[in-house]
């Protein structure tokens, strides 16, 4: 049975969050403030997180980032009546993996939480094989996806969880255009134009990172159409 952390300060959505998740299968676990719900994160185990943002004591984004310190892979879903394209942009930065607005059809949250937990199952059930499946490289770009480390000439890359996936993608699709709509539904489970410069952001931050050696730029901009990952 898959456990589930609820933190939520609303007594009837609560309520009917609860009980429908129960019906599905799920083991629901309640907390009604952000910092009661950092402990109760740290002191047990959960397969998947749900969290509002106007939560007493700490806010979810808050809340979202205690978690992230401790846990970079558990699933967590944004519930929450701030719906505007900065709020969810903010909410996918601070580390969760997809964001819903209230007032929602309960059918769509059980869709979310079903296929968080099958990504978080595919991710898990992977296994090192010997022909290198797991290694990826671009030029002297190298990223081990068993090992979650990145190098580029022998210098070991730090990468935050979304810069991380932002190059999995890209040096998946080698010297393939991709589109934003393409990375913000690949990266950040967005299958819609948020409004707003998330992605520009995130491959400038990557490009800081991965491309340190100006006259071997990997990561290409085409104009009007997207960002691909080649040897200049």
């Amino acid at each position: 049975m898959k456990k589930i952390l609820l933190v939520e300060d609303e007594v009837h959505v609560v309520s009917f969050i609860k009980k429908g998740l129960t019906e599905e299968g799920f083991e629901v676990s309640v907390v009604f403030d952000g910092k009661t719900g950092v402990q109760i994160f740290n002191d047990r185990s959960f397969d998947l997180v749900i969290l509002d943002i106007m939560l007493p004591e700490m806010n979810g984004l808050e809340v979202c980032k205690e978690i992230r310190k401790v846990n970079t892979s558990v699933p967590i879903l944004f519930l929450t009546a701030l719906g505007t394209s900065e709020n969810i942009v903010l909410g996918l930065e601070t580390g969760a993996d997809d964001y819903l607005v209230k007032p929602f059809k309960f059918i769509e949250l059980v869709a979310r939480i079903k296929t968080l937990l099958r990504r978080t199952e595919h991710v898990s059930a992977q296994q090192p094989d010997p022909q290198g499946d797991f290694i990826f490289r671009v030029s002297d770009l190298e990223l081990n996806d068993y090992t979650k480390t990145v190098s580029r000439a022998d210098r070991i890359i730090s990468l935050t969880t979304t810069e991380y996936r932002l190059l999995l993608f890209f040096m998946k699709n080698k010297s393939k255009v991709v589109s934003r709509i393409d990375i913000l539904e690949e990266v950040w489970g967005v299958n819609f134009d948020l409004g707003t410069n998330v992605v520009d952001v995130y491959v400038n931050y990557l490009r800081k990172k991965v491309d340190f050696v100006p006259e071997s730029k990997l990561i290409h901009t085409v104009i009007g159409m997207g960002y691909v990952l080649k040897e200049h």
